[in-house]
């Protein structure tokens, strides 16, 4: 413990507005502290953990590498990496404005997953830059966290990074939110007797999360599937598609020959999932086929209310904890860390991702109801869950390294 009168004074030092706000004081001085895991009471302790004992274990590392995975925090602690491009609904504000979601985000790994986290907000928003960046402080770190970067800079900065490192990389963004929505529509699929390859569905949104979202539900054995933005599906045949939408519409709407409006798309579908912001006029959810399932999760207003959505949707789900069926990352990613760390991945793969929804479908698949289609991120269940899924599909997958 640190001695009292080393302790810094949190209490903010001038008139502020916000005093007294439950939010705010509940930030002051931030949300993390670093605590040691050993005693440092005399001088026999502090001779092991730092000078001269610490250098016997420096050099047995320097020696053979592979001892950093048992003798220092390193595989069990993540980097929490963002520029502040994107940061919740809150768009880009800059990385001194993001510090306190990538706070969160830390706690939540440790909370749920027992995952050490280091925030690291980078004043850049340079491609070349932050892959560098990353790179040079990887030896620090077990895995690195990818977190509200834009699109469609987080794509390529994703892709160079998992080409250069052997750590897993991870955009949450993206893959955690489709691990958490295909599960939940594993359930809903069920509840409605409904088969993954005769399911129609329209993504709303091109975006990091509405690209996944895709990838995986084209992994799970979803065959028809169609994304739109503001313009309307994605095709080949769309003039101005950038390289990620184009890529895209190769693997959906190409392949059903579906083109025309987001309200033609939206017609008679079975699924919508959105994933864009806006609204869905409650016409167009009144044209989607009998028993569908509406999936708003933008956050936080929903592009389809619940209350609207429940005149003509069977499954409900948003991005809020005040309605049932919460879509919440932190049902996958502090478990799919955990799960990757405890197998000494060196990659996070498709078959890990996929490993984790059906992980999280389980765990709630024999209760399984309307409004019961996804997990409490306070289940306590669902940490070791994701884990030992995850890590299972490593070793299957080849990038475990134990």
């Amino acid at each position: 413990m640190v001695a009292p009168e080393l302790m810094p004074d949190l209490a903010p030092q001038t008139q502020n507005p916000h005093a007294g706000d439950p939010v705010f004081d509940l930030h002051v001085g931030g949300k993390m502290e670093i605590s040691s895991r050993v005693a440092l009471s005399g001088p026999e302790e502090l001779s092991m953990a730092y000078t001269p004992g610490v250098a016997r274990v420096c050099q047995a590392i320097a020696e053979d590498a592979s001892l950093a995975d048992d003798y220092t925090w390193v595989p069990n602690t993540v980097a929490v990496v963002t520029d502040g491009t994107a940061v919740l609904g809150l768009g880009d504000i800059g990385p001194r404005a993001a510090m306190p979601v990538m706070e969160g985000k830390a706690v939540l790994f440790k909370q749920f997953g027992g995952v050490d986290a280091v925030p690291i907000c980078l004043d850049t928003v340079d491609v070349d830059e932050i892959v560098e960046t990353v790179v040079r402080l990887a030896p620090s770190f077990g895995g690195i966290n990818l977190e509200d970067i834009s699109a469609p800079r987080c794509f390529e900065i994703e892709e160079r990074l998992k080409q250069r490192l052997d750590i897993p990389v991870f955009h949450d963004d993206q893959h955690g939110t489709a691990v958490v929505v295909l599960a939940a529509l594993e359930n809903a699929l069920r509840l409605t007797g409904r088969l993954m390859e005769t399911t129609r569905v329209v993504v709303s949104g091109a975006g990091a999360a509405g690209v996944a979202v895709t990838k995986i539900l084209l992994a799970a054995g979803i065959t028809d599937v169609v994304v739109t933005d503001r313009t309307g599906v994605l095709h080949s045949g769309r003039e101005g598609l950038n390289d990620s939408k184009a890529a895209l519409a190769q693997l959906t709407a190409d392949r059903t020959g579906r083109t025309g409006s987001f309200a033609e798309a939206l017609d008679g579908a079975d699924v919508f999932i959105g994933l864009s912001g806006g609204t869905v006029a409650e016409e167009l959810v009144a044209t989607m086929a009998d028993d569908a399932i509406v999936f708003g999760l933008a956050n936080p207003t929903p592009e389809v209310h619940p209350d609207v959505a429940h005149r003509h949707a069977r499954i409900v789900a948003t991005g809020r904890s005040d309605f049932p069926n919460q879509i919440n990352n932190v049902l996958a990613f502090p478990g799919i860390f955990r799960g990757a760390f405890d197998a000494r991945a060196t990659a996070i793969t498709e078959g890990m991702k996929l490993a984790a929804a059906d992980a999280l479908a389980a765990l709630v698949a024999d209760e399984a109801r309307e409004d019961l289609i996804i997990p409490s991120p306070f289940d306590p269940r669902v940490g070791p869950a994701v884990a030992a899924a995850v890590a299972a599909a490593a070793r299957n997958d080849g990038v475990a390294r134990r």
